[in-house]
């Protein structure tokens, strides 16, 4: 089955890497691309298409994502700055119409694995901190990484204390985080480096295809790796 995809944000850093890679990727037909100018929605009905990635901005993104609905293609979002409101109000909507979507804050799966690793050492080290470094053009500070890490961390139940986030933006660095863990007389460091957009794009896909077999919306790709088996 061929997947009809739009590329929302196309011109952006990711949105640009998303478009050179797609094209390598059996299934996955890139229709169209659009920014904000544009009508996405008079675009997805044009191009009758399956899916649409976001790669917008944390001001736009949650309209975005409704019009996606509405239209009747499925979300693909990696633009963070959505709250947990507005997830809330996504989710119904999808469950409304029976309809896919996922939101991720992070597509790439060594960063899904540092937050599955963190959440299994909380059950021993209580006493934790998270720095996260990113390059300045990054809009949002914590990262949606560095809070997707803590909600699973405290979704798990063996840490009730605060848990800091340390951002860092500095020139030369794509996204790394250190989730770091303290003993009386130990230290652990559970540490994701990703050094290009690239890093991102086998999950992203694996979404894409996703999405098409779901009937609501998905946050967080962990679930989708969990899922995938």
């Amino acid at each position: 089955m061929t997947i009809k995809i739009i590329i929302n944000g196309a011109s952006g850093k990711m949105g640009r890497t998303t478009v050179a890679a797609i094209a390598n990727e059996k299934e996955l037909q890139l229709v169209a691309t659009s920014s904000r100018e544009d009508d996405l929605y008079g675009i997805i009905k044009k191009h009758q298409a399956d899916v649409v990635i976001d790669w917008t901005t944390p001001t736009t993104v949650f309209e975005n994502a409704q019009v996606i609905i509405n239209a009747g293609a499925r979300p693909v979002i990696g633009t963070t700055g959505l709250t947990p409101e507005q997830i809330e109000l996504l989710s119904q909507q999808c469950k409304t119409k029976k309809q896919g979507a996922i939101i991720a804050p992070n597509f790439s799966v060594g960063a899904i694995l540092m937050m599955k690793y963190a959440q299994d050492a909380a059950k021993y080290f209580p006493d934790i901190e998270i720095i996260e470094y990113h390059h300045p053009a990054k809009l949002d500070a914590p990262s949606g990484t560095a809070k997707k890490t803590v909600s699973g961390i405290r979704d798990q139940g063996s840490v009730n204390r605060p848990i800091p986030i340390h951002s860092v933006r500095l020139p030369g660095i794509f996204a790394e985080q250190d989730v770091i863990f303290a003993g009386a007389h130990e230290k652990l460091i559970i540490r994701h480096v990703a050094s290009d957009r690239n890093a991102m794009m086998p999950g992203l896909f694996l979404c894409c295809r996703k999405v098409m077999e779901l009937d609501h919306l998905v946050y967080g790709m962990e679930n989708i790796i969990a899922a995938n088996g």
